[in-house]
């Protein structure tokens, strides 16, 4: 787990919500995972933390696969929330999920 996963589950934890599901396995045939997922509510949280260090998601290939990941996410009907150092680090990140989470049903 990267730190920036770390420091985004202390803050989770402290809040007070039930704990995601961590390296969650969304898809039957492909191998997509998810950071964090509370799976009874089909939510997703992706850590984005190679966004300024040049990691495999910022390439042309990694976003594409990134795009067909969340396209058939959402197709299952997951909401996705992408978190990054910066919102991680305001709290930001943290206020979002508390709202998504208590806003679905």
């Amino acid at each position: 787990m990267s730190e920036l996963e770390e420091a985004l589950w202390m803050q989770i934890c402290a809040l007070g919500l039930p704990e995601p599901e961590r390296e969650f396995r969304f898809h039957n045939t492909r191998r997509w995972r998810f950071d964090f997922a509370w799976p009874d509510k089909k939510i997703a949280i992706e850590v984005q933390g190679g966004l300024w260090r040049g990691g495999s998601h910022v390439t042309s290939r990694g976003v594409s696969r990134d795009i067909e990941k969340h396209n058939h996410a959402v197709e299952l009907g997951w909401t996705i929330l992408y978190a990054t150092r910066e919102t991680i680090a305001s709290g930001e990140a943290l206020r979002l999920i508390e709202r998504v989470f208590h806003n679905t049903n």
